[in-house]
């Protein structure tokens, strides 16, 4: 791991320990006002790495704040990313134990599978299309370490951007003939609509959120690597899961996609 900032180190264990205790913690701006986006994704680097030196590894990214109403409650004009790790994944229709999670809600969403590598800083909406091997309906189970999710954009971005669990559907679709911007979505809790999307909720179109990625990670020196899987953005509100709660997400021309919390 590289050397970086004591400050760093610091928050990170702050977030790890909240991870591990299972108890929401102070947010990191509450801490230190001061700390900036690139210190938050120091921080977010650290965590990872801690976690691939134990055994786990990088499959994928995920797009957070690409709702304008997310940008506008947290003042920020752009979205923000995290790492998808392999201990992260949860089959499709199986059971996820509540005790894994602090305070979890689920988001619908459209995930992209790359067959070719993305590589900014110039990468277009096309160049995504190009490089996607499919796409598949997702939800993310999304989590905060901080306690009541008391979180401005440098805590979301610290705590991994606010990721917990990921859930892939196992119908393969090709994107050629489809108009992203279109697919729509209803998400259910316990058989009950709770609410409904579209693409175009995610910056008018998920293949735009992909290319905004590949674009950030430059600035970074990271690139989008084929065979990862990139969840593009939610394409509505966040819904509150409790022990025992079934969510199921129905798309169009992309089947279904459900995950249960253990009670």
């Amino acid at each position: 791991m590289q050397a970086v900032d004591e400050k760093v180190i610091q928050w990170a264990n702050h977030l790890i320990e909240a991870e591990k205790n299972r108890k929401g913690v102070e947010p990191l701006t509450a801490l230190d006002p001061g700390i900036t986006v690139a210190a938050a994704y120091q921080v977010q680097l650290v965590n990872i790495q801690r976690k691939m030196v134990a055994g786990q590894r990088i499959v994928g990214k995920k797009i957070g704040l690409t709702s304008l109403a997310m940008q506008k409650l947290l003042g920020v004009n752009e979205p923000d990313y995290g790492h998808l790790l392999d201990g992260m994944m949860v089959e499709n229709g199986r059971k996820l134990p509540y005790e894994k999670v602090l305070q979890p809600k689920v988001e619908a969403e459209i995930a992209f599978v790359l067959k070719k590598d993305l590589t900014g800083p110039r990468v277009t909406e096309l160049d995504v299309l190009q490089a996607t091997d499919y796409i598949v309906p997702a939800l993310e189970i999304v989590d905060s370490r901080i306690a009541g999710w008391n979180i401005k954009l440098q805590d979301t971005i610290a705590d991994n951007a606010s990721s917990g669990f990921f859930v892939l559907g196992e119908k393969q679709v090709a994107i050629d003939s489809l108009d992203l911007s279109r697919i729509g979505m209803v998400l259910y809790k316990n058989g009950d609509i709770m609410n409904t999307g579209v693409g175009a909720a995610a910056l008018g179109n998920p293949a735009t959120c992909v290319a905004w990625l590949a674009n950030k990670l430059f600035e970074y020196g990271m690139a989008l690597k084929a065979g990862e899987v990139i969840l593009s953005g939610a394409l509505s509100a966040a819904i509150d899961a409790e022990p025992g709660d079934y969510f199921q997400a129905r798309f169009a021309h992309l089947g279904e996609v459900s995950v249960r919390f253990g009670a």
